[in-house]
């Protein structure tokens, strides 16, 4: 039809294809058209975010629209996320509120009972209401006036203040400028103020690659040719150094360059110039060895369209060193070496496949000569290379040892000058292999292996995968905070491993990673088993705990603690193998094999498996797990997370429009975690801590002072104390505390990742840490009422008059109260600033000047029935023994924190303790700067090739499919 409208109008085929489903790597269908039918594969089918690419025109017909396309089948669920704290202090609340029931039950019952003993033959003292016929009423009138009076224990206000404090910790990462990304212009942000202090506790962190560890950007850094290194840079000693501005390479020269490229070697152009026989073959084989599509977009500007970004530096490297790919027909491909254009003949393309891991072409050049250029995975180059290589593929070898161990990603290059008459013969094999209709895979590698031998080595190339900046730094950094990264990614096994040695995700070091490749269930069961055997033989005893409980077959899901492997080991998994290891039981076998590891790396994998892994993990380890990524196909693991962050990267604004947190780079995340969500959660701790504390201090007393008043329901305090002290006395300490409160600064943190490990146990708040409480506030409310009715007990001023008085008791009582509050306080700030000061001790004097306003004369005269505290404060302040009883009952409420603080440490040290002295003792004695010096480890080669390369493009080349009618002119002007 071509683009005949009218033939389009009249065109009234029917597919007939399978429902909807979240399977991005399967699709069938069936189009009837005339009577034909023809099948639709995966192939046929164009997702979300494709590019077509060469086109000039399409028609495509629309399969799945809104909710059933695959994308939104792979999407997850928007849940509303609450933190462990929330859930933790909606029980505690329920703790509280059955505590207060009982204790109004327990006074209720006392009240009655005191009722019966003596109230009812003293009523012409106290006599009873009217409407009260018996003990057994006021009792239960008593129960709800205990249930008032002692209402403070339940924390209304806590919901409150913990919102504030969560707001203002959320402003300190907006306005974190060691978060800020200039390049971009782009801050961090907080786009919701309720999981700061989950940011203090994550065990897991699941991570995409493309877009968040790695920019992906392929930069041609080093090569090896004929056994000699490029991209070194040298000083006048000979010492190889940094590339530095000066030391790169002028290419002004070529007209054809492209200005983005940048190399530090000016000998290699110096070699490019000589017409270096080797180095002419090594660019001419870059120039040729690749399925790169040429574009003109703007004439006279040349535009590469690479299907793997590592093939587009490699074209691009020899583009400007002066073998520049202009254009390709099925048959032919067209270079300008050097100022002149040649065209050769392109016999055949050898594709790459994930077997081969190798890539060859077959052309013939203008001077009649059949050249077979290769280039793949050291390991198989290696195995195919001539004898008389054995020497300089030796060199070669040691070269990509050295490049490996600096993260680059390396390949060889060879080639072969084919005999005519060879190469007619195998042209026949090859034909009649591509046409046979069974075993067609097979018997084209067999045709392959037979022209890929004797290959004679040119040397190998070394392309750097672009990091994000600091992404090795900030893995090591959550590893020694005992944060596991998983990798989930999209891409191929092989650019994941690489991506994982680079960010320091695995390590040379490891005692071994496992692959799990299985095309089964069986095969994926015995590969899981297999690996958790080496790494921990007695977890597939049937004595095993977890094994034990799970021939019980619970219906809740169990909590998988911790296993500790024998070793460190890695673990790789494919996506195809992952949908039979997330089927029923063997979940768990896979969970329990990946979380032993110090790694995993899962590829290939579909949005609903990445959101499936990370549920995985939250449903049986029971740990805070954060997912980050960059694109659409991350917000279902982000959903799933208990924490989502979004990287405002290249590929849209949809994974940060579904993030809690967004920065603009990844190594901002050790930034967010290692300081402010540290910060935030121990603030929480700390505020949580202290306000239950108070309130059991506050409230606890009336309990004591009911054995003294007949269970009357009489408050110890002034009605007003009673309405300032949450909202006036003790508000703007404790808030000052969870908003300025630092244990260590951000530098401390950063250095000392060990410091992140309480949260991650959320040891600093539990319900061991609230009955801590409860005790610590019973044992004050005991102290804050006894001490005080001991001292004033039968007690006289100097002058001789008594003091013995409810009044004079509640004051003593309510002002030791804000005293001992004040100095708890003051004990557990860590970092003193002038706000912290001023909402400390400005909060006890405000106290004592409120207490004189409402005790004054002229306001009690003026409403004696509201304000009844005449002259009480200037009366009784100025007895020596309101002091001493201050003192006394302060220094007692103080004795148990001061000795729970020093004797810990000594006699129960958690290593978050030793830490924190190490700290204390660097802060006293400043050790000297070390030098470091960086050591060469020689590493495994990991091959470059095939960075999201598919098998096929090549047929698809030499189809002419892809090809566009207009290709780029070598205009005069360029030569």
């Amino acid at each position: 039809m071509e683009d005949n409208l009218e033939l389009l109008s009249a065109f009234d085929g029917e597919i007939r294809c399978e429902p909807p489903n979240n399977k991005l790597d399967k699709f069938s269908g069936v189009l009837t058209y005339l009577g034909e039918d023809y099948f639709l594969g995966h192939d046929k089918l164009l997702l979300r975010g494709c590019i077509i690419r060469n086109t000039d025109w399409c028609y495509g017909l629309v399969i799945y629209t809104g909710p059933d396309t695959k994308l939104m089948q792979n999407s997850g669920k928007s849940t509303f996320k609450r933190t462990h704290i929330d859930h933790l202090m909606n029980v505690l609340v329920v703790w509280i509120f059955l505590a207060l029931g009982a204790m109004c039950l327990l006074l209720s019952i006392g009240h009655g009972i005191w009722e019966s003993n003596k109230g009812y033959f003293f009523q012409a003292f106290l006599p009873w209401q009217r409407y009260i016929a018996s003990s057994a009423t006021s009792s239960a009138l008593v129960f709800w006036s205990y249930f008032i009076v002692l209402n403070t224990m339940v924390p209304i206000s806590l919901y409150v203040s913990v919102e504030i404090i969560r707001l203002g910790n959320s402003y300190y990462i907006n306005w974190d400028r060691h978060m800020y990304y200039a390049p971009k212009n782009t801050p961090a942000q907080a786009r919701t103020t309720t999981l700061n202090e989950e940011l203090g506790q994550v065990k897991y962190v699941f991570s995409d690659k493309t877009g968040t560890l790695t920019e992906n950007v392929m930069i041609f850094n080093k090569c090896s040719i004929n056994g000699k290194t490029y991209g070194y840079s040298y000083d006048a000693n000979g010492k190889c150094v940094p590339g530095s501005p000066n030391d790169k390479v002028d290419f002004s020269y070529n007209q054809l360059a492209d200005p983005k490229f940048s190399f530090y070697d000016n000998t290699l152009v110096e070699a490019v110039r000589n017409e270096d026989h080797f180095v002419y073959l090594f660019f001419l084989c870059l120039s040729l060895c690749h399925t790169v599509m040429s574009e003109e977009k703007v004439e006279g500007e040349l535009v590469y369209q690479a299907q793997s970004p590592d093939e587009g530096a490699l074209v691009t490297a020899s583009r400007n060193f002066g073998f520049v790919f202009c254009s390709r027909t099925p048959e032919t491909i067209t270079v300008i070496e050097m100022g002149k254009v040649r065209v050769y003949q392109l016999l055949a393309i050898l594709d790459f496949s994930n077997e081969r891991k190798r890539m060859s072409v077959v052309v013939r050049t203008p001077e009649d000569r059949v050249m077979l250029f290769c280039k793949g995975a050291d390991t198989i180059i290696y195995e195919l290379l001539h004898p008389s290589c054995a020497s300089l593929s030796d060199v070669t070898m040691d070269h990509l040892d050295d490049f490996a161990s600096e993260g680059l990603r390396t390949l060889m290059v060879a080639y072969r000058e084919l005999d005519n008459a060879f190469f007619q013969t195998w042209i026949k094999k090859h034909s009649e292999a591509r046409l046979t209709l069974e075993d067609r895979e097979r018997k084209l590698t067999l045709v392959y292996e037979e022209v890929e031998s004797d290959l004679m080595l040119l040397g190998a190339t070394a392309i750097e995968d672009k990091l994000q900046s600091g992404v090795p730094q900030t893995i090591v950094t959550l590893n020694k905070a005992k944060v596991k990264v998983w990798v989930l990614t999209g891409d191929k096994q092989e650019t994941a491993v690489n991506i994982a040695y680079a960010c320091r995700i695995f390590k040379d070091e490891m005692d071994g990673v496992f692959t799990v490749e299985g095309t089964d269930r069986e095969s994926v069961l015995q590969e899981l088993r297999s690996a958790r055997n080496k790494m921990k033989p007695e977890s597939l005893l049937e004595s095993d705990p977890i094994n034990i409980c799970l021939t019980r077959k619970p219906k809740m899901p169990i909590r998988v603690l911790d296993e500790i492997p024998n070793g460190d080991y890695g673990l790789v998994i494919s996506g195809y193998s992952l949908a039979y290891a997330l089927e029923g039981n063997m979940e768990l076998e896979l969970l329990r094999t990946a979380c032993m590891c110090k790694a995993v790396i899962c590829c290939r994998m579909t949005p609903l498996q990445k959101a499936q892994v990370v549920d995985l993990v939250k449903r049986y380890k029971k740990v805070v797990t954060l997912a980050i990524g960059d694109g659409a196909n991350d917000i279902g693991m982000i959903k799933a997370a208990h924490i989502g962050v979004g990287i405002s990267g290249h590929e849209g604004m949809q994974a940060i429009l579904s993030s809690d947190f967004s920065f603009a780079q990844f190594h901002h995340l050790q930034r967010l975690l290692m300081v402010h969500g540290r910060w935030s959660y121990n603030r929480m701790c700390k505020f949580l801590s202290y306000f239950f504390y108070k309130n059991f201090a506050f409230t606890l007393v009336h309990f004591w002072y009911a054995f003294f008043n007949g269970f009357s329901a009489q408050t110890v305090y002034d009605t007003w104390f009673i309405t300032c002290y949450n909202l006036v006395y003790t508000s703007l300490p404790v808030l000052g505390l969870s908003l300025f409160e630092k244990d260590v600064n951000e530098t401390w943190s950063l250095c000392y990742p060990e410091l992140y490990e309480p949260g991650q146990h959320n040891l600093y708040f539990n319900k061991k840490e609230f009955m801590k409480c409860l005790m610590h506030g019973i044992y004050s409310s005991f102290v804050l009422f006894f001490v005080p009715m001991g001292t004033i007990f039968n007690s006289e001023r100097s002058d001789g008059k008594d003091i013995s008085d409810f009044q004079s008791f509640s004051l003593i009582v309510q002002t030791t109260l804000i005293w001992v509050m004040t100095m708890q306080i003051a004990l557990r700030t860590n970092t003193w600033t002038t706000i912290s000061h001023a909402f400390t001790w400005g909060s006890l004097g405000l106290y004592f000047c409120v207490l004189f306003f409402l005790y004054s004369d002229g306001l009690c005269l003026m409403f004696p029935s509201t304000f009844q505290f005449l002259g009480v404060a200037r009366n009784n302040l100025n007895q020596p023994q309101l002091w001493l009883c201050l003192i006394l009952s302060t220094v007692l409420c103080m004795i148990p924190v001061i000795g729970y603080s020093f004797l810990k440490p000594i006699l129960c040290p958690v290593n978050v303790d030793k830490v924190l002295n190490r700290i204390h003792f660097c802060l006293k004695h400043p050790l000297p700067p070390t030098v470091k010096t960086k050591a060469k480890h020689p590493g495994l080669r990991r091959s470059a090739y095939a960075f999201s390369h598919k098998q096929g493009f090549g047929d698809l080349i030499t189809s002419g499919k892809t090809l566009k009618s207009k290709a780029f002119k070598t205009n005069k002007k360029f030569l």
